[in-house]
């Protein structure tokens, strides 16, 4: 302010005082007598300007307050009202319902189609398309040309014309003592020969079919576990073991897979917690070596197809459980039959009753494709 200015407020203040003097009741009835003198009021709204100058925030977020509830009472308004009352539903005297006297037995529901990748002939004659979704290739395995063929392996007749008079499926395991996070020490059960167990009960009874189940410890020497000639000890058990029971058609090698710690292979089916599953083919054929002559296996392209269909059907009934056909450059004893396949159910990582789990849905797609469903 200018000297001039506050010697005119003093001047009217001055004036002010004398016209209160004379007249006090009108002043008096607007509330606060202060507020009717210039300089008072001039000083009041120079400290409020000051206020709200130096709080945008608190501003900015009244104002934002203000639109929300604006808006609110726009939408509110707009709102379209009701205005007719609803007739009164009419009294109606409920039928007494009969109580059953037993819990009827509750059947599993059958599994339906509902695939997640593209299984049309024209996406899986695309090679590329094709391995990247179905295969995993081992760095040191040779692929010869043509020999993953969607069409071909779907062309195989892997039937089985089911007689359960004769032994038809052999279960074993070259690595017997693999266990899972849960697996008491010392339980067979909690091991992968457990699971081999529960596999067998289910293609037995569920199924119908005639299963023998080895559960020689391949992998133990001595009473030291010894894997690395499991395979050879395997094989030298099972070659006269087979001689013995020709009618074996289906030879499954049970495995749990090793993964990090952090990784937990599961998913959910039918309600259930289950390891999710990997098939495993050896190929006979390093990048290193080249083809393995002193591994021959004359099925290669059998045991191919058969991971396939077994993959195609998971694929189309269960695409969450299967993770796909590994590809490696040795032979595993794959060469025993024609259907053989080395099945990787879930990890070190997944709780016994989540791979046992993974067995029911294992079981249908194995039927399925021993059926020619």
């Amino acid at each position: 302010m200018t000297n001039f200015q506050k010697a005119f407020c003093v001047f009217l203040s001055l004036c002010f005082t004398a016209v209160l003097a004379f007249f006090p009741e009108p002043f008096f009835l607007r509330g606060n007598v202060y507020r009717q003198i210039p300089l008072y009021d001039f000083l009041e709204k120079e400290v409020w300007s000051t206020s709200i100058e130096t709080d945008k925030e608190t501003e900015e977020c009244l104002i934002e307050k203000n639109a929300q509830y604006l808006t609110g009472k726009v939408a509110e308004e707009n709102r379209p009202k009701i205005t007719s009352t609803p007739a009164p539903s009419p009294t109606v005297t409920p039928t007494p319902v009969p109580v059953p006297t037993s819990v009827p037995e509750v059947k599993e529901t059958a599994a339906q189609p509902h695939p997640v990748l593209d299984l049309s002939p024209e996406a899986l004659a695309d090679y590329d398309y094709l391995k990247n979704q179905f295969f995993i290739q081992d760095e040191n395995a040779a692929l010869e040309p043509g020999i993953l063929d969607a069409a071909g392996f779907l062309k195989k007749d892997m039937r089985m014309k089911q007689d359960n008079a004769k032994p038809q499926i052999l279960i074993y395991h070259s690595h017997s003592q693999e266990a899972f996070v849960d697996s008491r020490a010392g339980e067979t059960e909690d091991t992968v020969v457990g699971v081999g167990n529960y596999l067998t009960k289910l293609l037995t009874e569920k199924y119908g079919y005639k299963v023998l189940h080895v559960t020689e410890p391949f992998d133990m020497a001595k009473g030291v576990e010894d894997r690395s000639a499991a395979y050879d000890y395997a094989r030298e058990y099972l070659e006269p073991f087979l001689e013995e029971n020709p009618s074996i058609e289906v030879i499954i090698d049970l495995h749990r897979d090793g993964v990090s710690e952090n990784r937990h292979l599961v998913t959910e089916i039918n309600g259930k917690k289950t390891a999710q599953i990997m098939f495993f083919n050896g190929l006979s054929n390093t990048v290193s070596k080249g083809p393995l002559s002193y591994l021959p296996n004359p099925y290669i392209e059998e045991n191919l197809a058969f991971s396939f269909q077994l993959e195609y059907q998971a694929a189309q009934y269960y695409p969450e459980f299967y993770r796909g056909i590994y590809l490696a450059g040795l032979r595993y004893n794959l060469h025993l039959r024609p259907k053989s396949i080395l099945l990787e159910a879930g990890a070190q990582t997944n709780t016994v009753e989540e791979v046992k789990n993974a067995m029911e849905p294992f079981a249908d797609i194995l039927d399925r494709v021993l059926k020619g469903k």
